[in-house]
């Protein structure tokens, strides 16, 4: 499939915002999805990453393609690979997010690259989001979006089984954990709630685990061994993870910096992440 590159770069600094409450409800939701404790009550200090379930984009069911995204076009450009796919990114914390703040999420679309993947062809595109607290600005966001040809499930490789961390946390990821945070996220993707769309169109073995939760638990893991949230914290999806195991959260703490990864037993490493205080 041919992809025109010259056109997609004129979305290049194409901007959007949009702006929503911190309610109590949705705090008490994403701390119950994730078994964390904490407070709901107007001011409280929410945990990191709760701006993933703000601000996100609300397109019509009409306009979704049969992935359950949303159709090319808009504010991304209309790359025509038909798999999309988180790759990762990166998170500049500021300041906590409040509940009952306002939330302001301000995106900009910062580079558009196409690369030769084992495959087929690879289009990398790069968004900023600068999410503000009542207007005060809050979190810096960098987004790495991948298209491809082919699926995920296709283009996976043998890689070596994932070393234990110092430190590890079992997560078990049931379709019901998956569901709960796609509603959080309002993320429509069928590859983390249709179990037959996944495994018969997309060829995965179950259910995929959304990056964004692995980032999430891994982010959370950080913090509650330092004691305090990561200043910064970036990470990189290597490798899927399905509901039809479990897997763990693992973690060495290197003093200025903590490594963070997740892994299946037995399995390869999926995401890989560097928290900074």
């Amino acid at each position: 499939m041919d992809v025109d590159l010259e056109h997609l770069r004129h979305w290049i600094g194409r901007t959007e915002a949009s702006v929503e409450p911190l309610t109590a409800a949705l705090a008490e939701r994403f701390l119950a999805t994730l078994d964390r404790d904490g407070g709901i009550e107007d001011g409280q200090v929410t945990p990191p990453l709760i701006h993933l379930c703000l601000t996100q984009p609300a397109a019509r069911s009409s306009e979704l393609g049969p992935d359950g995204h949303p159709a090319r076009g808009g504010f991304l450009p209309p790359v025509p690979l038909p798999n999309r796919m988180w790759a990762g990114g990166a998170f500049r914390f500021i300041a906590p997010l409040r509940v009952g703040s306002s939330v302001t999420r301000r995106s900009r679309i910062l580079d558009v690259q196409l690369k030769q993947g084992r495959s087929g062809p690879l289009c990398f595109v790069t968004v900023e989001h600068e999410i503000s607290c009542d207007g005060a600005l809050a979190v810096v966001e960098t987004q790495d979006i991948v298209y491809r040809g082919s699926t995920a499930a296709a283009s996976v490789t043998a890689a070596p089984p994932a070393p234990s961390g110092a430190h590890r946390r079992q997560i078990e990821a049931g379709a019901t954990l998956l569901f709960r945070y796609s509603a959080l996220t309002f993320n429509g993707h069928r590859i983390h709630y249709d179990r037959p769309y996944a495994t018969t169109q997309e060829g995965y073995p179950g259910l995929v685990v959304h990056g964004p939760l692995q980032a999430t638990l891994l982010a959370h893991l950080a913090q509650d061994l330092r004691g305090a949230p990561p200043r910064e914290f970036w990470f990189r999806s290597l490798s899927p993870l399905f509901d039809n195991t479990g897997f763990n959260l693992h973690a060495v703490d290197d003093g200025a910096s903590m490594s963070l990864w997740t892994a299946r037993d037995g399995g390869p490493v999926a995401m890989q992440a560097t928290a900074f205080w």
